[in-house]
């Protein structure tokens, strides 16, 4: 494996390690049946990388040789423990050749790693937000801060969470599997959960120096494909995968040539692709030809992605529905991020008054207090009723609040208009 010279091979040790992190840590699982086991060893690789690519170069094929070291280093430890005769009968001689072991044929089964790391991050004896949080941190590549950010919790609660889910799934000694029958129906609400954070981290990264994390959405938005595969009967599998079908059609245009954000209103939707667009739209037929009662969440929110699909050009958008869809969304699944999104489609509907009414509402809401986004739209809403000085103000302080580095540009940017 030959190596090419790279002007920062820290930076691009850092970045290929980032996006191999949920492919190294699936295939090592697998090996070792710890998910902290696998994480540790995946850290051990990433440490060799750091100390020989800025004196070697870095290889021709990076995500290979990140991935041959740690399972290296997975067969090293299974050496060294004890019981190695037996492991090594357990996982057979393809540990040497970094082949996946050979499993018995079923036609139910999922030969994809990264869904059987999704499914045991989402095992029951874990809680909720432990489970999402983990499997962000293991297939998202996340950091405890970037989770945080996410779920707006203070960053040790995330710590906490994910070093106790850990031990959890260690001590209870959770399978490395997809689980079949009523044990798989009662996990899928979190899997969904899991899968739409992904893609979203890659859709709009938080912190950073990219808008976007490519990777990331098409590892979501082939898990949710898999997943549709697998339970065609599910309404909200189909609704999520629409969602995620629909946002991923719009990503060659929510860039500009040096990687800055493009906002909704300015992007040229001749870029969208209009094969993801058809897509969504069939998998949204789908959720709703499944559905035995009313749209779920994903559901609904598909169909607000459909509505922007539908329009060629942002003045033809259908904001009444979208702001209708947003009502229903808001009864259905409560929380102060679809009040804020709903605020929006209103101010669109029936003028940025009405909109900065239901802005305001949300001023003391403590799940808010740091969301840049809030400020943000608030700064747009003034800007629109002339209201600039305002309206400097709140995206200012929404570019205080923001993580990722192009997101604050394109913030300070609109503060600068309001100046002109």
């Amino acid at each position: 494996m030959t190596a090419q010279p790279t002007a920062d091979p820290r930076h691009a040790t850092e970045t290929v390690f980032r996006i191999e992190f949920p492919r190294i840590i699936a295939a090592l699982t697998r090996l070792v049946r710890d998910v902290g086991i696998a994480e540790e060893l995946a850290q051990d690789a990433l440490v060799a990388a750091l100390e020989q690519w800025p004196r070697d170069g870095v290889p021709d094929n990076p995500g290979a040789w990140l991935m041959a070291t740690a399972r290296h280093r997975a067969v090293d430890l299974i050496r060294r423990r004890e019981n190695y005769a037996r492991k090594l009968q357990e996982i057979g001689r393809s540990v040497e050749t970094t082949a996946p072991p050979e499993e018995p044929a079923d036609p139910d089964d999922i030969d994809d790693d990264l869904l059987r790391l999704v499914f045991t991050a989402c095992h029951p004896v874990l809680s909720a937000e432990a489970r999402i949080a983990l499997t962000l941190r293991l297939l998202g590549g996340l950091t405890t801060a970037e989770i945080a950010r996410a779920f707006l919790v203070p960053e040790p609660t995330v710590a906490q969470r994910i070093v106790r889910a850990k031990r959890t799934l260690a001590a209870k000694n959770v399978a490395f599997e997809v689980p079949y029958g009523p044990e798989r129906e009662a996990r899928l609400g979190s899997v969904l959960d899991v899968i739409y954070l992904i893609f979203n981290e890659g859709y709009a990264a938080t912190a950073g120096d990219d808008w976007l994390r490519p990777a990331l959405c098409e590892d979501a938005l082939r898990l949710a494909r898999v997943l549709s595969s697998l339970m065609p009967k599910e309404p909200e599998v189909h609704g999520l995968t629409s969602l995620l079908e629909f946002q991923a059609s719009r990503a060659a245009a929510r860039t500009g040539p040096d990687g800055e954000p493009v906002l909704l209103r300015d992007q040229n939707r001749r870029r969208w692709n209009r094969m993801l667009i058809a897509r969504g739209i069939t998998a949204l037929h789908r959720a709703e030809a499944t559905a035995t009662g009313a749209p779920g969440p994903y559901a609904l929110q598909a169909a607000i992605a459909a509505c922007h699909a539908h329009a060629y050009t942002y003045e033809e958008t259908d904001w009444r529905s979208i702001a209708t869809l947003y009502g229903l969304l808001a009864a259905r699944a409560p929380s102060p991020v679809v009040e804020l999104n709903r605020a929006v489609a209103v101010s669109m509907a029936d003028g940025p008054e009405q909109g900065l009414a239901l802005v305001d509402a949300l001023a003391d809401e403590p799940a808010l207090a740091d969301y840049h986004l809030l400020p943000s739209v608030r700064g747009d809403l003034l800007a629109r009723l002339g209201r600039t000085a305002q309206a400097r103000e709140e995206f200012v302080r929404a570019a205080g609040l923001a993580r990722n580095e192009r997101e604050r540009e394109l913030l300070l940017g609109r503060a600068a208009e309001c100046e002109t």
